[in-house]
């Protein structure tokens, strides 16, 4: 699977595009639709993955509504369960804390985790914005912490990180 980045609108989101064989999956188009699109090129879209619906990370999403073949996966219509969609095969994992419908996408295959806005390299997500919370944050990063340490943690902003490094390093997994 190849995992693209693109930084998009004024918070510089990450919205990833990830190709296996021709298809993609986006996860969290926050803006930028151009931008997005011509990471996509002539890839087949399966699916939209939205970690969380802050305007920062669907921004670009209403250009994806338009498709009726693409699945929306937000928290209100996945359980947590493990998909499978094309050759791609994820894992949904509720995480609130950022906000109540945050969730994160876990690629067992590829050692890929994809949170959104509740960890960062070194931090987690605001948990003061409506429908946040820190108590649920912190039941969040419990649950996450039985998880490989060898993970690879693809976030809403910001650099890519370990959940080994976060477990050794973040003030937060105390």
């Amino acid at each position: 699977m190849d995992i693209k980045k693109i930084l998009t609108g004024p918070l510089e989101e990450n919205c990833y595009v990830l190709i296996k064989n021709g298809n993609c999956l986006v996860i969290d188009p926050g803006d930028d639709y151009s931008k997005i699109k011509e990471v996509i090129g002539d890839n087949n879209v399966l699916a939209v993955l939205l970690t969380h619906s802050h305007f920062d990370h669907i921004g670009a999403l209403r250009n994806f509504l338009t498709k009726k073949s693409v699945k929306i996966f937000k928290k209100s219509n996945t359980q947590e369960k493990e998909y499978e969609i094309g050759e791609f095969t994820f894992q949904c994992i509720y995480t609130p804390g950022h906000s109540s419908d945050s969730i994160s996408f876990y690629f067992k295959e590829e050692n890929a985790m994809f949170v959104g806005d509740f960890i960062f390299k070194g931090s987690i997500g605001r948990c003061d914005l409506p429908t946040g919370s820190m108590e649920e944050m912190k039941k969040s990063l419990e649950r996450i912490k039985e998880y490989k340490d060898d993970i690879l943690i693809y976030n809403g902003h910001g650099e890519d990180t370990t959940l080994g490094a976060e477990k050794a390093n973040n003030p937060y997994f105390d």
